[in-house]
């Protein structure tokens, strides 16, 4: 049953309730099966971690998986959608550790890794309950019932048959590489984790020198922001061809040698040094020096403590001269290898895992590395080697889960081989599709040009064990696939994969007398199980194959750009490595949602507002509008603000939803005063004739167009803008210029009409908006959806938009002409709403004329066809089109814009605006349309000048003012008129009464009086109600009446505002309240006496100016031809204006015709008569009143149709005088004919209170009811 629809709407609480409704209907499992046997669409999603609570990034990448994959479903496709959870790795075990106090592997061991799983396995679903609220509450439809979890056995099968296929490969190997390593968490990172989350932080900076062995006076100098590396410097490293000086300081006498290119390294001004010696950095290769600390000075004879030579030295920092702690720095590394200071064997590498020093370095044993550098930096100032101290502000790395800051350091690990693969991964990236594509084209692949092997061991407890078990000797390796493999090889069966269950199983070595292989203690780094989803989801290959490789590559992802060096490149790599081809075909990616201060959001700094507030505040409707209609769908950084989120709720859903509840009110009100039920039904729509329905049907079915097109090619950022503007055309454009039309007012088919296309666009827009605002959608869409024919759903089950299909475009209404034209008159009124605006001149005030001039005769047919919406909207009384604008007066002159020109003119502003200023009217238009000249040798374009719009000289007193949009022109004429104010203050006076009905609640089917009183009887504004109070009643559709209000009425509301200086006294009651006897005298309709000459007499007759009162108004030639008619005169007649006699009667006078009379009403209540030549004479006696008898009659309970707006009009009983009398069905006729209401079961009543019905048995002679005024209902 269709629900009436409240002015004012909860948001929040409406979601609420459509969240129960989906429950109770089970609506997500309900759709999947629906759609079963449909074409898959397949969907992976990546797998967040339970041990924290969702944030905006989440809730936007969730938004656009939602959009994608309900818009994918409403096309007919079969959308299975999982959640998944991260249950392994880092941000568990950093939680653990910092609750149980775990400083390092020690602690663990002493707990047992047992215990400590165990505890880790606690925490892993922590906020999951917190999580399946957050994402249900946003309107996320996805099955947590059958979820994945990267801890389950299966899951982690998979991901150990992952590992065999790479290890079969040859993929696999086990190596020393310098690594970022969180001294945090105890385990080195891959390199993308490691660029996660760079900092901002100061270091220290030194120099420290290097007495050479063969000269002890001269010193190479080094830089470093890293002191705790150098109690493990092994070697100096210089550029081989670079430039290098020996140069004495002149302040000490020191000399020093470092690179030429980097002096301001060292000193400021070039006094404070002499150059002794220049040479290439060559020359340094070989040369020992003093170590810094005699920690490792046993390496000293064997090849360390000596300069080498690399290019990987640059010229940018530092003194050109690199200290090199080989297990602390990848180049360093490398070269002290290539230049055997060192061997594979040695380690040299003081720091353990928790980041403090061992005991080789005495001197600062167990201390923290980063806590050290200032013992360290002391320690060197008092041996003498320091030369320099400063700080350095610079980006540094940190781990992205402990947030402590990254050190590199060598460590043993197992790696993927990802370089040899290089190429493969940019053919696999290549045949996949990113929005934005700049994305993939340059971030990625970049990142892809430049990957390193992929170090996938940590030195872990909680994640999945690496499956390779090995012998002491490192001779044999077996790498293990699969449980059934294990139990095969080791005669054990295990059914948790879990370090604590796997570590204990060994496999008997095949060489006879060995003993057993015995598993290598690293567990998995927790990117590989995610980037293993899309297999270990499904537990491919052990069941599942056919489904798995039947969906494979997925069609779509999601996630934020973070995740380009995270889940995108280890998707790419495993199935790059295992099939050849990427994993996902289209992949959307979003940019950061960051604090409103552009800061990272932080729950230490509290900048950001908590996201389920916001949902409680505005419903996640609109939370998921202003996040999806943002710059951060393409890949852009947002910066959240609260109000953009309100304003959403403002701009689109208030207006979206008053034009839904205009419909169902017009709909409930057709049906009370109608009597006709509305059914709506998509295949049986009647054509439309009136132009504005043909412009809203169209341009609806260009936006399904539209939407279709853009949503196949994952441009989300195209069509939420698109949709959000609909939202402005359909409400601030079709309703607005149409609500008389859905009101009735023109007549029940009209209406009919315009109800059937608002209906058509509303349930078009909601279908194509279901995937963005699921939550409204369907709100509207459960009243609506009353109102469809049964038939139409053709037995499916209809019970939810979201079981619909997003529409189909039906092309036949798309006529691009008549969106060119409406597009055209919009651009009309807002220019003209501008020249209102600029010259304070609000709408309610009507002007007298408008005037459109382009070139284009097209454009000028096309406003010119729109010409009673552009008067309507614009509230003028004259419309004009023009191709010529100097028949008004008007060019254009130029006007540079300094704040532009000026920063890049400097001192030829002065030419150049002198120049802009002289530019002809001509040379103007012509700019117009090229964009841009030069002038003066400077290139010039629009955004360096503005172009207004001036009136000639002689034209100085025009009363017109211009607006363009550089294509269109319009003037308004914007002089004063007094009728035109008074009119406006009456519009005025009409916006009050509006909004006390608003205040009261009252809906437009109330029936109500409105009375009214102004403080002095005197007043202007006392005069201006009382001139337009058929006016205002007429806008009302509600009778207005003086106070006093009688005492036996229902009182609503009252009031008292002040307007024009005075005070206006405003109330409302409940009913039509009026003088039962009919308190006017005389017709409610202006009117003529008409003489005819027939014989020697005249016949007399009336004729009415007007009916209903103020509607349908004549003019002389149409008084002419009711004469004729009345008169059944066949004769051509001249109309001439009665004068007096000297006998006091009326005879012809002066003629009357359309260029004489201005005003047609000033002939009310006079005589005129109607001639067969000028020689005709007679005369008549002067009349006070209508010589013909007549009734009043006033419509009570309904609206008038068919152009009529007043309630208040005029039947006359005969005409001529004693002719043409009318009988009381006809007098029950000719009244309904004045309103519109043919067809209308229309009775009369000579009370309001309908006490007695004018019929034949109460009526036998018509002429008793004559000066009465009658009152008329369609209801019993």
């Amino acid at each position: 049953m269709v629900q009436p629809v409240p002015e004012h709407i909860n948001f929040p609480q409406e979601e609420e309730k459509i969240i129960e409704l989906w429950e109770k209907l089970d609506a997500f499992r309900t759709s999947l099966k629906q759609s079963k046997g449909k074409p898959r669409y397949t969907f992976y999603d990546g797998p967040p971690f339970a041990t924290g609570l969702p944030h905006y990034g989440h809730i936007l990448a969730g938004t656009i998986k939602d959009i994608v994959t309900r818009y994918a479903h409403q096309s007919g496709f079969h959308v299975e959608r999982k959640f998944g959870w991260d249950c392994h790795g880092l941000p568990v075990e950093y939680e653990i550790d910092k609750t149980l106090g775990i400083k390092g592997p020690e602690d663990v061991a002493k707990m047992g890794i047992e215990k400590y799983n165990a505890e880790c396995r606690k925490i892993v679903m922590r906020y999951s309950k917190e999580w399946q609220y957050v994402v249900t509450r946003l309107g996320r439809w996805i099955d947590f019932d059958n979820d994945y979890k990267t801890l389950y056995p299966w899951f982690m099968e998979t991901i150990w048959w992952v590992f065999r296929q790479l290890f079969d490969k040859g993929l696999v190997y086990r190596g020393f590489k310098v690594m970022p390593y969180s001294t945090g968490c105890h385990t080195p990172l891959s390199n993308f984790e490691s660029g996660q989350n760079y900092k901002d932080t100061v270091d220290p900076a030194v120099i420290v020198n290097f007495p050479l062995d063969d000269d002890p006076g001269v010193n190479m100098i080094a830089w470093t922001t890293t002191p705790w590396t150098l109690p493990s410097n092994m070697a100096l490293c210089v550029h081989p061809t670079m430039d290098y000086v020996k140069l004495k300081h002149v302040s000490d006498g020191k000399v020093y040698i470092m690179m030429e290119a980097r002096l301001s390294a060292l000193f400021k001004k070039e006094d404070e040094y002499e150059i002794m010696e220049r040479f290439k950095g060559e020359t340094l290769k070989g040369k020992g020096y003093k170590p810094l600390f005699d920690y490792f000075i046993q390496y000293k004879g064997k090849g360390a403590f000596r300069v080498m030579t690399d290019t990987y030295v640059t010229d940018d920092t530092g003194t050109g001269i690199v200290h090199q702690a080989p297990f602390f720095g990848a180049d360093d590394y490398r070269v002290c290898i290539e230049n055997q200071v060192i061997t594979k064997e040695q380690i040299i590498c003081p720091v353990d895992d928790s980041g403090c020093f061992t005991e080789e370095v005495t001197d600062f044993k167990s201390q923290y590395v980063k806590d050290a550098d200032k013992q360290i930096i002391k320690k060197l100032k008092q041996e003498g080697r320091l030369v320099d101290q400063s700080t350095c502000k610079h980006s540094y790395p940190f781990c992205w889960r402990s947030e402590t800051p990254l050190i590199y350091k060598g460590v043993p690990s197992w790696f993927i081989r990802v370089e040899e693969l290089v190429e493969k991964l940019l053919n696999s990236n290549q045949q996949t599709y990113w929005v934005p594509d700049f994305v993939k084209e340059k971030r990625f692949a970049n990142w892809l040009r430049d990957a390193h092997d992929w170090a996938v061991s940590r030195n872990r407890y909680w994640g999945t064990p690496i499956p390779i078990w090995i012998s002491e000797d490192l001779e044999e390796v077996v790498c293990i696939g699969s449980i059934e493999e294990l139990e095969q090889l080791s005669g054990v069966k295990v059914t948790d994969l879990h370090r604590e269950n796997v570590d204990k199983v060994t496999i008997p070595s095949k060489r006879p007398g060995q003993p057993p292989l015995r598993r290598i203690p690293e567990v998995f780094d927790c990117w590989f199980e995610s980037g293993s989803m899309p297999y270990a989801q499904q537990h491919y290959p052990f069941q599942n194959k056919r489904e798995f490789e039947d969906s494979f590559p997925a069609d779509f992802i999601a996630e934020g750009i973070d995740q380009t060096r995270g889940w995108f490149y280890t998707l790419l790599v495993l199935s790059t490595a295992l099939f050849g081809k990427p994993p996902f075909k289209n992949l959307i990616v979003n940019g950061l949602v960051l604090a409103s201060d552009g800061q990272k959001m932080s729950k230490r700094k509290k900048n950001y507002p908590d996201p389920i507030e916001v949902v409680k505040k505005y419903g996640a409707d609109a939370l998921r509008l202003y996040l999806i209609n943002s710059p951060v769908v393409r890949a852009e950084n947002l910066r959240f603000k609260e109000d953009g989120v309100r304003d959403v709720l403002k701009d689109v859903f208030l207006p979206w939803y008053n034009a839904y509840r205009f419909l169902m009110q017009n709909v409930h009100r057709l049906e009370l005063e109608d009597g006709v039920q509305f059914v709506y039904n998509e295949d049986k729509l009647k054509p439309v004739d009136n132009i504005m329905d043909k412009w809203i049907l169209s341009f609806t079915q260009s936006l399904v167009n539209f939407t279709r097109q853009e949503m196949a090619a994952y441009r989300l950022y195209t069509v939420v803008p698109r949709l959000v503007k609909f939202v402005d055309k359909l409400t601030n454009w079709y309703v607005r210029s149409n609500r008389k039309r859905i009101k009735g007012e023109g007549g029940h088919d009209d209406c009919v009409c315009a109800l059937q296309t608002l209906f058509t666009v509303l349930y078009a827009m909601i279908r194509m908006m279901a995937p963005f605002t699921p939550f409204l959608t369907e709100q509207i869409y459960q009243n609506m959806r009353h109102l469809i024919d049964n038939t139409a759903s053709k037995g499916q089950d209809v019970s939810s938009i979201h079981y619909l299909m997003v529409p189909q475009p039906r092309n036949e209404l798309i006529d691009q002409n008549i969106e060119d034209a409406v597009a055209r008159m919009q651009t009309v009124i807002e220019l003209g709403r501008v020249i209102r605006d600029r010259n304070t001149m609000p709408l309610k005030y009507p002007l007298h004329e408008v005037v459109v001039i382009h070139q284009d005769s097209t454009c000028l047919q096309d406003v010119m066809s729109l010409e009673k919406y552009i008067l309507e909207e614009l509230n003028v009384r004259k419309f004009t089109t023009s191709n010529d604008k100097d028949k008004y007066g008007v060019h254009l002159r130029a006007e540079p814009d300094f704040m532009v020109l000026g920063k890049r003119l400097k001192a030829d502003i002065k030419v150049v605006a002198k120049a802009i200023r002289e530019l002809s009217d001509g040379q103007l238009e012509e700019f117009q349309h090229s964009g841009e000249m030069e002038i003066a040798g400077h290139k010039i374009t629009a955004d360096d000048v503005r172009i207004l719009y001036a009136f000639d000289q002689k034209n100085n007193e025009s009363h017109y003012e211009a607006h363009s949009d550089n294509d269109i022109l319009v003037l308004m004429d914007v002089t004063p008129d007094q009728s035109m104010v008074d009119e406006g203050v009456a519009r005025e006076v009409i916006n009050r009464i509006q909004k006390l009905r608003k205040k009261a609640k009252l809906v437009p089917v109330d029936e109500i009086t409105v009375f009214y009183e102004v403080t002095a009887p005197d007043n202007y504004l006392s005069g201006v109600v009382s001139n337009h109070q058929d006016f205002i009643a007429n806008s009302l559709k509600k009778p207005i009446q003086p106070y006093p209000v009688p005492s036996d009425c229902e009182e609503i509301i009252k009031e008292t505002v002040q307007l024009k200086g005075a005070n206006l006294a405003l109330t409302i009651v409940r009913g039509n309240v009026g003088s039962d006897s009919g308190t006017e005298s005389g017709p409610f309709c202006r009117y003529v006496n008409v003489a005819v000459k027939s014989g020697q007499k005249a016949k007399l007759g009336t004729v009415l100016l007007e009916n209903p009162r103020g509607d349908f108004v004549v003019n002389v030639g149409q008084v002419l031809k009711q004469i004729k008619i009345v008169f059944n005169e066949g004769s051509k007649l001249t109309l001439c204006k009665g004068k007096k006699t000297t006998s006091g009667e009326e005879s012809p006078g002066e003629e009357l015709s359309s260029e004489s009379v201005k005003d047609i009403f000033s002939l009310h209540g006079s005589t005129v008569f109607a001639c067969r030549s000028q020689a005709e004479t007679s005369s008549v006696a002067t009349s006070d009143g209508p010589v013909c008898r007549y009734v009043n009659v006033e419509l009570v309970d309904t609206k008038p149709r068919l152009g009529a707006n007043s309630t208040k009009a005029t039947v006359l009983l005969e005409s001529p005088q004693g002719e043409n009398t009318l009988s009381v069905n006809g007098l029950v006729k000719q009244a309904g004919i004045v309103f519109g209401l043919q067809g209308s079961k229309l009775k009369l009543y000579t009370t309001k209170s309908k006490t007695n019905v004018v019929c034949q048995k109460s009526v036998q002679d018509i002429f008793s009811l004559h000066g009465s005024t009658l009152y008329a209902f369609t209801k019993e």
